[in-house]
């Protein structure tokens, strides 16, 4: 047995082998080891190999699923091997082979995968010069390819996401790559343009690649073609020709072009928290709030185009259209019929693929024809808009009647959850079948018959026909009747008082009733077999009919959102304007009782078209929010969503940038400021005059001089060369000047008023600069010592005046060190007003008096010392 693991295992040395030995599965030597440690399971040995214990450890086979899912998730892959002889007729070992092997980035099975969230593979390769990426959803049957530049190949990882990289063995990249995502090297030749073609073509059954209009794109086919490669292997381990139409589902490569989408890089991405938090979390997020999908393919499709916001404005328009429709029908809103309607719909997305990669469960298959029986009501549904971007809906979820009439002959309403525990097929859709169940259920009446005949034909009214499971099935007879035996009786056990008999008929039953359950479970797995051959005819118009659904759950979210919450209809122009009237942060919003709107205009509103606003004000005063919320908006509208404004006006953007917030990347060897002069050198490269750019606090990162040249450099860069639509906020009032020089750079800030010495946040923009940072007033609201506070403001009127006065400049150990009174070691001025107190010659009225004047000199401040 050793050795025929072994074997197996040297031609999958870097996965861990699932090794199955009757009901467990089990690993041995360094990957017992290794399992043992992820997965928290008891390490054994038994016997010994060159003088050391062979290494064990197991788990269940029935319960698997648990345990792959846990190492998939920590970037492991496993082979599967399975027991594929009979042990009846083995000499040796059973036979056994690797039937299928499990990666992060080709899951199809349900207990492994989110099911609200995607799982793919990304091949990467470097041709000439030209990054090509080829990506794969097996779960999903839906394979893309690009070719880009290496100075987004980091961008596009951040909008793919893949769960595993394949990448050519020597291929060195020029970019980091994620850690957590598990990377594979494979030999230079899967990576060959020839190669490649080969894989592709007879894949798709064509003589070339013209057809998918990717002719010309070596780079990205040769990503395909390996990728093609290694998803094969991963679901079939036999040989060659029996491969060939493993990823039958898999019926087109689609190209995508990089100007297709509304672009967004990594650092835009992570900012505007639109799957993910900065911290981390699912929630809360821009997909999290409106994701009330009701199908797991609707949140799956939710997700994908926030991260991919089309450019295409005929289809932006015809989602639009849609949720107008679907919110105008009264009484009922349409949306929530249809979203009631959709509950009830499997995923029909991965149970299509489960069937084309013949692993579909008899509960997918159930799961599929209750779902197809529901699309006639959503059709219904459907019929009471008169809108023509609703009705467009009606033809495309029409089921296959012939696909509804084969499922609904072959599967028992409640099938068993288990194949090879039977219950799956239906009675009366295969006699054979039928003939051995009826075998097993109708024994005792057949039983009966025979022992009534027998009775009748012997004369004996004592005889018994029985069964026991060490004898099987025998008749029965008293010793007072021995001389009343047929010829015929044949003596099967002696007993006491009786004697034990069988006769042709009852063997002949006994041989088909002892083998019936087995013969039928055999049969219901070979017919099973024959309806997932029949199921893979209708591949193609079930993943369309998937897809369907999905864009319809999504819509009707966006409808619910925009009707719920009042979401308005962008407005779509071919003029350079961005232009919101009361625009809102749809995920801040969503957090707070009250939320204060805000406009925003930029672009050719008024005879000086507008490109930059240099926004100041307070911290905490709303500036971040208010420039997420714009960057949103767009988002949204190129969603085709309804946004959060009571008017929208947007031309057309081609990308959005974001430099927000400060961490350094300890990993990656870069400080804080240098991820800030990347992600802004990122920016003053790449984005255009259609570009919608963010900026807040840049420069901040080191000395006050060099970070405001450097802020200043930017800030008039993007206006002279990029004219990008920019929200530049900052906290170095020098920039407000630069509306002097500008005309096209307009001054906002954030209102905030002082009141009895506190700051009160108003989050509402206004024209011009502000008047004052207010930052010793958000030091105090987050509990700096009152001390330090008093300190800092003497030392701030002290900087202030050397300003005014345009004194050489001198550094603030300077100013401190030239004034002592500027840090005075004086008592608070309570203690003192207190010390001076005569408790006992105060009236009741005078000493609540004096209480108030005190608590009014602490400013509410319990620090005394």
């Amino acid at each position: 047995m050793m050795q025929q693991y072994l074997r197996i295992k040297a031609q999958h040395n870097d996965k861990l082998l699932f090794y199955r030995m009757g009901d467990f599965y089990e690993l041995f030597n360094e990957d017992a080891e290794k399992a043992a440690e992820l997965l928290d399971i008891t390490l054994t040995q038994r016997g010994s190999s060159a003088g050391e214990p062979i290494k064990m450890a197991g788990v269940p086979f029935h319960a698997a699923d648990q345990y792959l899912a846990k190492l998939v998730k920590l970037g492991e892959s496993i082979a599967i091997c399975e027991q594929v002889g009979d042990p009846a007729t083995s000499k040796g070992p059973v036979e056994r082979q690797v039937v299928r092997i499990i990666t992060p980035g080709t899951l199809t099975d349900a207990e492994l995968l989110e099911e609200r969230g995607n799982s793919s593979v990304l091949a990467i390769v470097l041709h000439q010069g030209v990054i090509g990426l080829a990506w794969l959803n097996l779960a999903a049957g839906d394979i893309r390819v690009l070719e880009t530049s290496v100075t987004h190949l980091t961008s596009e990882l951040e909008r793919l996401h893949p769960s595993e990289i394949l990448l050519p063995e020597t291929l060195d990249l020029p970019v980091a790559l994620d850690q957590s995502i598990a990377c594979r090297r494979l030999p230079e030749w899967q990576f060959a343009y020839d190669h490649a073609m080969q894989q592709l073509t007879r894949q798709f059954g064509t003589h070339n690649l013209d057809a998918f209009g990717c002719a010309e794109l070596h780079a990205a086919v040769i990503a395909a073609g390996a990728l093609f490669e290694y998803a094969k292997l991963t679901q079939h381990t036999a040989t060659a020709a029996s491969t060939e139409h493993v990823l039958g589902h898999i019926q087109t490569l689609q190209v995508e072009q990089p100007d297709s989408y509304l672009r967004m890089d990594a650092a835009t991405r992570r900012n505007l928290e639109i799957t993910l938090t900065l911290r981390g979390d699912t929630a809360p997020t821009l997909a999290s709030l409106l994701d009330a999908c009701s199908t797991s393919m609707g949140s799956r499709l939710l997700r994908h185009w926030l991260h991919h916001p089309l450019r295409d404005r005929t289809a932006l328009q015809l989602r639009l259209d849609t949720i107008s429709g679907l919110i105008a029908t009264q009484p009922k809103t349409l949306y929530v019929a249809i979203h009631e309607h959709l509950k009830q719909i499997a995923d029909i997305e991965r149970i299509t693929s489960r069937i084309a990669l013949r692993t579909a469960r008899p509960r997918d298959l159930s799961g599929l024809r209750d779902s197809l029986l529901i699309l006639p009501k959503v059709s219904e549904q459907l019929t009471a808009s008169t809108a023509t971007a609703v009705q467009r809906f009606i033809a495309a979820i029409e089921p296959d009647y012939a696909l509804v009439q084969l499922l609904l002959a072959a599967l028992r309403p409640e099938p068993g959850a288990i194949l090879r525990e039977g219950g799956v097929i239906a009675d009366g859709y295969d006699s054979e079948l039928d003939e051995l169940r009826s075998l097993q259920k109708d024994g005792g009446e057949f039983l009966l018959q025979l022992e009534t005949r027998e009775r009748e034909r012997t004369g004996i009214p004592t005889l018994k026909v029985e069964y026991n499971r060490v004898h099987g099935y025998y008749i029965e007879v008293t010793r007072t009747h021995s001389d009343k035996i047929p010829a015929d009786y044949r003596r099967k056990q002696t007993l006491k008082n009786a004697e034990r008999y069988s006769i042709p008929e009852l063997q002949a039953f006994e041989h088909k009733t002892l083998t019936a359950r087995e013969q039928a479970l055999a049969r219901e797995k070979t017919l099973y077999e024959q309806l997932l051959t029949q199921l893979t005819t209708f591949i193609v118009p079930l993943q369309a009919t998937a897809h369907t659904i999905a864009e319809l759950d999504v819509l009707c979210t966006f409808a619910e959102r925009a009707h719920l919450s009042s979401y308005t209809k962008p407005i779509f122009t071919d003029d350079p304007v961005l232009d919101i009237e009361a625009g809102r942060h749809p995920v801040v919003e969503n957090q707070l009782e009250h939320y204060i709107a805000n406009d925003i205009q930029l672009g050719a509103i008024t005879r000086e078209e507008r490109r930059m606003l240099i926004i100041t004000g307070p911290n905490m005063g709303g500036k971040s929010t208010y420039m997420r919320q714009t960057a949103l908006i767009v988002l949204l509208a190129y969603c085709g969503c309804f946004v959060p404004a009571q008017h929208a006006r947007i031309g057309p953007i081609d990308q959005i940038f974001t430099r927000i917030g400060a961490a350094d990347d300890l990993a990656g060897g870069r400080s804080t400021f240098m991820v800030e002069m990347t992600e802004a050198a990122n920016i003053l490269r790449n984005a255009t005059e259609q570009s919608l750019v963010l900026v807040d606090e840049i420069g901040r990162g080191t000395s006050t001089f060099d970070g405001l040249a450097l802020a200043f450099a930017i800030a008039r860069h993007l206006l002279t060369h990029n004219q990008s639509y920019t929200l530049f906020a900052t906290h170095y009032f020098e920039l407000t000047r630069l509306v002097e020089e500008f005309s096209h750079a307009i001054n906002v800030h954030v209102a905030a008023v002082e009141h009895k010495k506190r700051i009160v946040f108003l989050h509402r923009i206004e024209t011009g600069p502000a008047n004052r940072s207010y930052g010793l007033h958000v030091a105090a609201l987050a509990g700096v010592p009152s001390k330090v506070i008093r300190d800092a403001d003497k030392i701030l009127a002290r900087l202030e005046q050397e300003t005014l006065h345009n004194t050489p400049q001198q550094t603030l150990f300077e100013i401190i060190a030239e004034d002592e009174t500027v840090l005075p070691a004086t008592v608070h001025p309570a203690l003192e007003h207190l010390a001076q107190l005569h408790p006992d010659t105060l009236s009741p009225r005078d000493a609540l008096e004096q209480l108030y004047l005190l608590k009014s000199m602490l400013y509410d401040d319990t620090d005394t010392t």
